[in-house]
C-alpha cells in the first residue's frame, strides 16, 4: 500500500486553472467511484474548495501515474496545460501534507478554520461514495485530531482572519463608512455567512441575500436581518449594491459583463465594489474592465490576508512541531501494519503445532499413559518444534556470518547471551 496526495492549490496555479479541475459537488460521488476502479487505486477522496483541488489515494504501489493520467482525462486537460501547476506528495510528505492541510497551515489564510469543515465534508462524501477504507479512514480521524489540537494548543485561530474578513477589510478601505452602503451577498454557504457576520459587525446598512435556495437565504437573512432573494431576481436588485459578494458552487458565472453594466448605468455610474471568491468564478472576468468598478478574486486578496496573519506566525511554527510529530505517529502506525499478516501467520503456525501435540497427548492418555508423563511431553515436544526453526536459521546465520540476523533475533526474542 502507498499513500499519496496530489493536486493543484492557491500557492501553484492561478484561479483560471483552478476552476478548470474543480469538482461539482453534484458529481463528486461519481467521480471517486471512477477514480478507485483505476488499475491499482485502492481508496481516494476528493478535496475541492475555491483555492485547492487535492486528491487523497491509497495506491497498491508508488506508480502515480493512473490517478495523474485520470485527473487529467476527467477534466480535459493536456499534459502541458496542467503539469506545470501540479504537486505530489507521497508517504509521510502525504501524511503531512494533508495534516497541514486539515490544521489551516497549508490555507492562503494562515489558520483559518473553514478548511477543516470542507475536510470533514470531504470525507463525508467519500464515505458515502465508499471509496474510504481503513487506511484512510484512519488519516482522516487522525488528521481531524490534529487539526483540533492545533486550535487548542496553539493561539493561530484568535486573530480574526479569513477570506471573508479579507474581503470585508478591502470594501472598508473603499468605503470609509459601511454604514451608508448595501451589501449583496450571492450565495449562502460558509464564506458567505462569514462576510455577512463581518459586514454586519460593521454596520452596513443594508444586505440582500440571493440563493438559488430561498429558504436557506431566508434562514442567513433572518440571522442578519437581511433582505433575501432567488438568484433569477439578482438583475433587479443589482443596481441597489454598493458592494458585491460572491460565493456559491455554481459551474459557470451568473453574473456577466452585459447584466453589471446594465446596473452601473442605473447607478449613474457610482463604484462598485465587487469581490468574487468562489472557484469557478461567479463574475465574468470581464467585469473588471468596466469602468467603476473594482473586481477582485481569492487571488487579489493575498496582500490584504498578509497583513492581517503576522500574529498567527509564532503559533504556526508550534502547530508545525505538532503536525511533525504527529504524522511521524500516523506513520510508526502505517509501518506496523506489514507486520500484522506476519504475526497473524506466526500466530496461526503455532497454534497448528499447538493441536498436533495437544492430540498426540490425548492419544496417550487415552491409552492409560501416566498424565504427569504426557505432560511433560507434551511441553518438551512443542517447545521442540516452536523452536525447530528459529534455531536452524540462527545456526546457519552464525555460519554465514549473519551478525545483523543475530542481533535482531536477539531483539525480536529477548533473549542475550555472553557470546559475541
Amino acid at each position: 500500500m502507498s499513500l499519496l496526495a496530489f493536486g493543484i492549490n492557491h500557492k501553484t496555479a492561478p484561479v483560471a486553472i483552478r476552476e478548470r479541475v474543480s469538482f461539482a459537488p453534484d458529481r463528486l460521488a461519481d467521480a471517486l467511484r471512477e477514480l478507485v476502479s483505476q488499475p491499482r487505486v485502492q481508496e481516494a477522496a476528493i478535496l475541492s474548495t475555491c483555492n485547492r483541488t487535492e486528491l487523497y489515494c491509497n495506491t497498491e504501489d508508488d506508480d502515480i501515474a493512473p490517478v495523474v493520467e485520470w485527473f487529467r482525462r476527467y477534466h480535459e486537460l493536456r499534459a502541458e496545460e496542467i503539469e506545470p501547476y501540479i504537486y505530489i506528495h507521497p508517504q509521510l510528505e502525504a501524511v503531512r501534507h494533508i495534516m497541514r492541510v486539515a490544521s489551516g497551515l497549508d490555507s492562503l489564510v494562515l489558520g483559518e478554520p473553514q478548511i477543516l469543515g470542507q475536510m470533514k465534508d470531504a470525507y463525508n462524501t467519500a464515505n458515502e461514495a465508499g471509496t474510504v477504507g481503513t487506511l484512510l479512514g484512519r488519516l482522516f480521524q487522525h488528521c481531524f485530531a490534529v487539526a483540533k489540537q492545533v486550535r487548542t494548543d496553539t493561539a493561530i485561530g484568535e486573530s480574526p482572519v479569513s477570506v471573508a474578513f479579507a474581503a470585508v477589510s478591502l470594501a472598508r478601505q473603499i468605503f470609509t463608512d459601511l454604514s451608508e452602503t448595501t451589501a449583496l451577498c450571492i450565495g449562502a454557504g460558509e464564506t458567505i455567512e462569514l462576510a455577512a457576520r463581518h459586514l454586519h459587525e460593521h454596520g452596513v446598512a443594508r444586505m440582500i441575500i440571493a440563493n438559488r435556495t430561498l429558504e436557506r437565504a431566508h434562514l442567513l437573512a433572518g440571522e442578519f436581518g437581511a433582505y433575501a432573494i432567488p438568484l433569477d431576481e439578482l438583475p433587479a436588485h443589482l443596481e441597489e449594491a454598493d458592494i458585491v459578494v460572491a460565493s456559491t458552487a455554481a459551474p459557470l458565472p451568473i453574473l456577466g459583463k452585459g447584466a453589471v453594466e446594465r446596473a452601473l448605468k442605473a447607478r449613474k455610474h457610482r463604484p462598485m465594489f465587487m469581490v468574487d471568491i468562489a472557484v469557478p468564478r461567479d463574475i465574468e472576468p470581464e467585469v473588471a474592465e468596466l469602468d467603476d468598478v473594482y473586481l477582485y478574486t481569492v487571488d487579489d486578496l493575498q496582500e490584504v490576508i498578509r497583513e492581517n496573519q503576522e500574529s498567527r506566525r509564532e503559533a504556526a511554527a508550534q502547530a508545525e512541531e505538532i503536525v511533525n510529530l504527529q504524522s511521524a505517529h500516523f506513520m510508526g502506525w502505517l509501518r506496523s501494519l506489514r507486520a500484522v499478516d506476519l504475526v497473524r501467520a506466526y500466530r496461526s503456525e503455532a497454534e497448528r503445532l499447538r493441536d498436533q501435540e495437544l492430540d498426540k497427548a490425548r492419544r496417550l492418555l487415552a491409552r492409560g499413559d501416566d498424565p504427569e508423563q504426557v505432560l511433560y511431553l507434551l511441553a518438551r515436544g512443542l517447545t521442540n518444534k516452536l523452536v525447530h526453526r528459529p534455531s536452524v536459521t540462527l545456526r546457519q546465520a552464525g555460519y554465514d556470518e549473519r551478525a545483523e540476523l543475530i542481533e535482531f533475533a536477539s531483539e525480536l526474542l529477548g533473549v542475550k547471551t555472553d557470546v559475541d
